[in-house]
């Protein structure tokens, strides 16, 4: 069968093809079978596909997960998350979860989860620094596979309801070229009190940088470096 695998950020780099045709001698193959194969004929690649989530229909599969022909298929390297009503690439239906490549505006996320019978909003607003250590950033690049980031705001969303009910959430993330001091990613959350509110905003960030397939490119006066999750094994499915 052949299979249509999407690629990002530094595995399309290496492989200089966002969009991979590869051919398997089988009917079904899993997911983790794949990641060998796809080893096997890209060495030059390997170690970051090693690494990678094979996500089928914009869910991320586990690794005993059967392929077929005809599913939408896509690699999914370790995420790096961010760290209006601007033109929105994809947003919800309700409208609380959005991308877009325009400057965001806090007044308009925020103004997404107030309600009269919540005592407690919290924005967190992502920002581009300019130093990291002694490196100097020139500016960052945002790359999303857009409908499963979007999916996957969503989902945070209902877990951050299902975990502190009542609690509204709206994350607005910016892609493409972001300068420095400007912002990336803005998220608000409303609760009841002040404690859950802290707690949920924490738990959103935390699982937007574990599990959205955004990536950040850094861009230097002398280079560029895709960064990625850095906190050990990466595992998109885990639980916080």
């Amino acid at each position: 069968m052949l299979l249509r695998i999407q690629l990002f950020a530094g595995l399309a780099e290496r492989l200089q093809t966002s969009v991979l045709s590869f051919s398997v001698e089988r009917s079904e193959i899993t997911a983790d079978e794949l990641k060998i194969e796809l080893s096997n004929s890209f060495p030059e690649a390997a170690s970051q596909i090693s690494v990678s989530f094979v996500a089928v229909n914009q869910e991320y599969a586990p690794g005993d997960f059967l392929i077929t022909e005809g599913s939408e298929i896509a690699l999914i390297p370790p995420v790096s998350g961010g760290d209006g009503q601007a033109r929105a690439l994809a947003q919800s239906s309700d409208g609380r979860f959005c991308i877009t490549d325009q400057p965001l505006s806090v007044d308009e996320v925020t103004a997404k989860v107030l309600n009269p019978d919540h005592g407690a909003t919290l924005s967190f607003v992502g920002t581009t620094r300019e130093m990291t250590g002694e490196q100097r950033t020139v500016h960052l690049e945002y790359e999303a596979y857009i409908p499963m980031a979007l999916s996957q705001l969503e989902a945070i969303g209902k877990d951050v309801d299902t975990r502190w009910p009542g609690t509204l959430c709206a994350i607005t993330h910016r892609i493409g070229k972001v300068d420095i001091m400007e912002t990336s990613v803005i998220i608000a959350v409303s609760t009841g009190h002040r404690e859950d509110c802290y707690e949920a905003s924490r738990y959103a960030i935390e699982k937007l940088k574990q599990s959205v397939p955004i990536w950040k490119k850094e861009i230097w006066d002398d280079g560029s470096e895709w960064k990625g999750h850095q906190k050990g094994p990466w595992d998109p499915t885990a639980s916080l």
